[in-house]
């Protein structure tokens, strides 16, 4: 039985998956075979030596320490799409309060104390200062054309917007979401000199982090109005304040507040609402509990962030996994252990992503503990798991 501790409250889709037998879920196992996450920062957590994966019930993992635990063996999976949808209605939402001041005319709706007359007389004589432009016929710019972006691309076309998109990492498989009206940018300038409204759609890395700054924002129309749904460092802080307090950034629009932020001018703020619907809570579970049971029952990997992806089908008695470095001659290491043995490899796979590199034997007889530690003893071997 694998032991799972829960970090935040899990949606209980994920019991669909990780059932019992296999499984054992609470949140106080003190020796878990796998972390469940959703927000928790686990850059002070202490893993434990059985520790062999994080599932991130979400697509944000810098509150997670990925050079630790690819140091350590252990995987970390996270969801693309599975909270896509959620983000993208939220992107209709911000578009509208990027527009009209609906924020300040509810402010002045709750708080009207009647001094003025009935307030069915009052607001028709305010209404114009929370006026704002329509988005329709407007030029959207879309940084970002994974998940979430290409249905925020798309959904915009439906609102008669002009939509131009940038992502010099654009995949296949996204590329075939985007609809054919999106038109692709070749330079991130080339497209932020052309928008009105431009929304963030990109992970938070080195590259991306402060990619809103004095610079870009300097070359963008007088007025932009910018929707970050990102992640808030994506955006630097100083430079959009700056940019709000001249008018350069007519309004923005985020899901990150800050103290800064909150006394900003023309700053809409929502607590982290992107993803927060209830079936995006449990799609996210649900995938993040079918990523986990593969790896700690078949060894296969699925959208992990820190390790190749490897999926091979079940053949023979068992399975060998072994993470190791991404270094020259490391399976002719691993090989002669096997041949010592007189163990016959049936099937086997490996990939590597950068400096790690993840090899899976299927072999036709049952596993000698003598043989994971030889291997384990190789040089340039991180961890290895024997499945039967």
């Amino acid at each position: 039985m694998y032991r799972i501790r829960t970090l935040n409250n899990i949606s209980p889709s994920c019991r669909e998956i990780l059932k019992e037998p296999y499984y054992e879920i609470s949140d106080s196992e003190s020796n878990p075979d796998a972390l469940f996450v959703r927000a928790s920062d686990l850059h002070d957590y202490a893993f434990n030596p059985e520790l062999k994966c994080i599932g991130r019930a979400g697509i944000g993992v810098n509150t997670i320490p990925l050079d630790e635990c690819t140091e350590k063996g252990i995987v970390v999976f996270n969801t693309p799409g599975g909270n896509a949808n959620g983000v993208k209605e939220l992107f209709v939402f911000a578009l509208g309060m990027a527009s009209r001041d609906i924020f300040d005319g509810m402010k002045w709706v709750y708080s009207y104390d009647g001094s003025d007359g009935p307030i069915e007389e009052r607001m028709e004589k305010i209404k114009k200062q929370f006026a704002g432009p329509e988005y329709a016929g407007k030029v959207l710019g879309v940084i970002g054309t994974g998940n979430v972006g290409s249905l925020v691309a798309n959904i915009a076309l439906e609102l008669n917007m002009e939509v131009l998109a940038y992502d010099p990492y654009l995949s296949v498989d996204a590329a075939w979401k985007i609809s054919r009206h999106v038109q692709r940018v070749a330079s991130l300038y080339e497209l932020l000199k052309q928008c009105d409204y431009l929304t963030l759609h990109v992970p938070l890395n080195e590259e991306t982090r402060g990619m809103i700054n004095d610079k870009t924002i300097a070359v963008m129309k007088n007025g932009v109005r910018i929707i970050n749904y990102a992640r808030g460092p994506v955006v630097d802080e100083d430079a959009i304040i700056h940019a709000l307090n001249t008018g350069k950034v007519a309004r923005y629009v985020a899901d990150f507040p800050t103290e800064r932020l909150i006394h900003t001018k023309n700053v809409i703020l929502t607590p982290h609402l992107g993803g927060t619907t209830i079936e995006a809570e449990s799609n996210c579970a649900r995938m993040a509990a079918m990523e986990m049971d593969e790896y700690l029952r078949n060894g296969n990997i699925r959208n992990s962030v820190n390790m190749p992806n490897v999926y091979l089908e079940r053949s023979g008695k068992a399975r060998i996994c072994v993470i190791h470095r991404n270094v020259p001659g490391m399976l002719s290491r691993i090989m002669p252990v096997f041949a010592k043995d007189r163990i016959n490899i049936e099937n086997m796979s490996n990939k590597s992503v950068g400096a790690i590199a993840y090899s899976v034997f299927d072999i036709n007889s049952a596993i000698d503990d003598t043989i994971l530690q030889e291997i384990s003893d190789l040089d340039d071997v991180i961890r290895v798991r024997g499945l039967e």
